[in-house]
C-alpha cells in the first residue's frame, strides 16, 4: 500500500451565522484598543478574529483505494498551499505505516517557518488523514491501533456556555443538566479592560451557573487568554468558593512563566495547551509545573502520531490530557488513554464561532447520551464521512 495523491479542499461557509453578542467570550485581543470607527463591521466583536468559517479538508489516497480524511481549523486558505506545495511532495509515493517516518519528515522539513501555528496544523490534518487510512486498510477503528478501549463511554462535559444574558446561560445550563450532563464550562465574557464592572459581572455569571448546577456537578470556566497577569492574580481569590475545576487559558499562550506563577498559587487548578503546537513545547509546560491540565488539540499539535507522544509523556508528570473541541480525531484518542478522563463536547447547533463547521463538513461524529459520547468498535477508521447535506451552503475550492 503506497499513498497515491494528498488533496486539500477548503470548505468556506457561505450560510446563516448567529450574530456575534456583545462580550460573549473574553479573548486576546480584549486588551487592544480597536481604533476603527464604531460602524466598521467587526468593530464591536474582538472575537471576530478568532472566527472559524471555513476549515481545510485533506484527502490522502492510497493505491489500493482507500481514502483517508484529515482536517485544519486554523487559516485554511494557508493550510492548503502548505499541504499542496510543502506536505503531500513528501508523502506520495510512501508507504503510509511509516507514519512516524512521514511525520518527522514533514516536521523536519518545515521546521525553518512551520514548527508552531498553522504550519503544524497542515501536517496535522495529513497525519490524521495516514492514521484514517491505517484504520480502514486494517478494518480497526482507530482508537484500537493506539492501545484500545480504556472506559466504556468517554465521560462529557458540556462546553457552549457562552457569557450571554444570564438568564438564557441558565436555561441552556438546565436544558444539558436535564440531559444527563455532569460537567459544563462557560465563558468569561469580561477582563482587564472593562474595570471593575467586569469582574462584577464575571462573577455573577458563575454564580448564576453555579445556582443551576450546584455543587455535585464540575465547573470548568474559560478566559481564552483575555485575561493578563495582574488580573488573574486577582481574580483566583474572588472564584475559589465557587470550586472550579480549572481555570482555562487565563494569559497567552507564550505566557508560560504567568501559567506557572497562578498554578503554583494552589488556589484554582490552571488548564491550557490549545494553543500549543509541539511536543517538546508540552514538554516545557509540564517541566515548569504550568498547567494542572493539558487540553491539545490534535489537528494542531501534529496529528495523532504526536498525541499519541503527548498523552505518554502528560501520563509520565500524572498531568491530565482533557483534548481542546471533542471531534473524532480526539475521542480516538481520549478512549486510547487512561490519562484522558473526559472529553469536551459541543452539540451541533447553529453556525456562530465556526468550530460547529466540523458538524456541518463530516458525519459521523457520536451524539452525546447522558453525559456520555461512545466509539463502536467495528467502524473502521475515524468513523467519519463527508457529508453531503449542507453543500449548498459551502464553497469548495481545490
Amino acid at each position: 500500500m503506497k499513498i497515491e495523491s494528498v488533496r486539500a479542499r477548503v470548505y468556506e461557509w457561505r450560510g446563516p451565522t448567529v450574530p456575534p453578542q456583545g462580550n460573549f467570550c473574553s479573548n486576546a485581543m480584549d486588551l487592544v484598543y480597536d481604533n476603527r470607527a464604531r460602524s466598521v463591521a467587526g468593530g464591536d466583536d474582538t472575537m471576530n478574529t478568532f472566527r472559524f468559517h471555513a476549515w481545510t479538508v485533506v484527502e490522502v489516497r492510497t493505491d489500493d483505494g482507500h481514502v483517508g480524511l484529515g482536517n485544519v481549523a486554523l487559516a485554511p486558505r494557508v493550510a492548503k498551499a502548505i499541504v499542496d506545495e510543502y506536505l503531500a511532495p513528501l508523502v506520495v509515493g510512501q508507504d503510509p505505516w511509516d507514519y512516524e517516518y512521514l511525520n518527522q519528515r514533514m516536521y523536519r522539513a518545515t521546521h525553518a517557518w512551520g514548527r508552531k501555528g498553522v504550519g503544524m496544523a497542515a501536517i496535522s490534518a495529513v497525519d490524521i488523514a495516514i492514521w484514517d487510512v491505517l484504520g480502514k486498510s486494517t478494518g480497526k477503528p482507530v482508537f484500537k491501533l493506539l492501545g484500545g478501549r480504556t472506559k466504556e463511554r468517554i465521560p462529557c462535559y458540556y462546553s457552549k456556555l457562552y457569557r450571554t444574558d444570564l438568564d438564557a446561560m441558565q436555561k441552556e445550563a438546565k436544558t444539558y443538566l436535564d440531559q444527563g450532563f455532569r460537567a459544563f464550562k462557560m465563558r468569561f465574557g469580561y477582563g482587564p479592560a472593562h474595570g471593575q464592572r467586569g469582574v462584577v459581572e464575571n462573577l455573577k455569571s458563575v454564580e448564576a451557573v453555579r445556582e443551576v448546577i450546584g455543587y455535585e456537578c464540575d465547573l470548568m470556566l474559560e478566559c481564552y487568554m483575555g485575561w493578563n497577569l495582574e488580573y488573574a492574580k486577582r481574580m483566583l481569590p474572588r472564584l475559589e468558593r465557587f470550586q472550579p475545576r480549572w481555570l482555562e487559558e487565563p494569559v497567552i499562550a507564550d505566557d508560560i512563566e504567568g501559567y506557572a506563577e497562578l498554578n503554583a498559587m494552589g488556589i484554582v487548578p490552571i488548564s491550557g495547551g490549545e494553543h500549543e503546537f509541539s511536543l517538546l513545547g508540552f514538554r516545557q509546560l509540564l517541566d515548569r509545573r504550568a498547567v494542572s491540565v493539558v487540553q491539545y488539540d490534535t489537528n494542531r499539535v501534529g496529528g495523532i502520531t504526536m498525541a499519541h507522544k503527548i498523552n505518554a509523556l502528560c501520563e509520565a508528570y500524572q498531568v491530565p490530557v482533557i483534548p481542546h473541541a471533542g471531534q473524532m480525531h480526539n475521542y480516538h484518542l481520549t478512549m486510547s488513554s487512561l490519562n484522558c478522563p473526559m472529553s469536551e463536547y459541543f452539540p451541533m447547533f447553529d453556525v456562530e464561532v465556526g468550530n460547529e463547521l466540523f458538524y456541518y463538513i463530516f458525519e459521523g461524529e457520536p451524539v452525546a447520551r447522558d453525559g456520555h459520547v461512545d466509539l463502536a468498535d467495528d467502524v473502521p477508521g475515524l468513523g467519519l464521512t463527508l457529508s453531503t447535506k449542507y453543500l449548498d451552503h459551502f464553497e469548495v475550492t481545490g
